[in-house]
């Protein structure tokens, strides 16, 4: 199946889902059909933070329009910051939508964990994944430290790159959400948090809500 892509929200993101689909389709032995339509970052984020869902649905069904065009069958949204529309999305998209928060709500009541904390933008954490996950109770952090979290994905996702004192906010937030709150596992609500849990064992159980994603079109892409 051709998969399309909206990517560029941000680059680093991007990038993992590349990767990793293009690792999924050599495993599979077939070949990888995919075309990826870039979204601006910063005008995704501004009409997050204003809400303006009217206004990113217009880019997202122009750029999916495109990818049609192009020959994609299907079509994801390569930020969980850009699923704050998604339900608009998938009611209007010309193509079939894979919906990171309805993959991502599956796989946790599939791992049986009842109390998962959450990291990523501010209306990511304040949402609690825009109130999609059902299956698990979700623990943002509390009081400064949520802004500081915020800034600090802000930050990465515009930049590609994590710098050490973005490490260590984000490390910090996560071990006090499982040490004082009872998480039993941290959900990246950010894709670009890639960027810190990037494999390295930080003793910390951390559930990809990407990498669910990716598996999702992975599995669609090899049929």
């Amino acid at each position: 199946m051709h998969i399309g892509l909206i990517g560029g929200i941000g680059p680093a993101a991007t990038d993992y889902y590349y990767r990793r689909l293009i690792n999924a389709a050599a495993a599979n032995g077939t070949d990888l059909d995919l075309t990826i339509a870039h979204a601006d970052s910063p005008t995704l984020l501004g009409n997050l933070e204003r809400n303006d869902k009217a206004a990113q649905l217009e880019i997202f069904l122009r750029l999916t329009d495109r990818l049609k065009a192009a020959g994609a069958e299907t079509v994801a949204i390569t930020a969980i910051a850009g699923h704050f529309c998604i339900e608009e999305f998938a009611a209007a998209s010309p193509l079939p939508v894979v919906d990171l928060l309805e993959e991502t709500d599956a796989a946790i009541q599939s791992m049986g964990t009842e109390r998962v904390g959450i990291l990523g933008t501010r209306t990511v954490m304040e949402t609690r994944m825009y109130g999609r996950i059902g299956s698990a109770e979700v623990i943002p952090p509390a009081g400064p430290e949520l802004a500081s979290v915020h800034q600090s994905y802000i930050d990465m996702a515009k930049a590609g790159k994590a710098t050490e004192e973005q490490r260590e906010v984000m490390l910090a937030a996560a071990r006090r959400l499982t040490a004082d709150h009872g998480a039993q596992a941290i959900m990246l609500g950010g894709t670009d948090l890639v960027l810190v849990f990037d494999g390295t064992d930080f003793g910390l159980d951390v559930i990809d809500c990407a990498g669910i994603h990716i598996d999702a079109l992975a599995r669609l892409a090899a049929a």
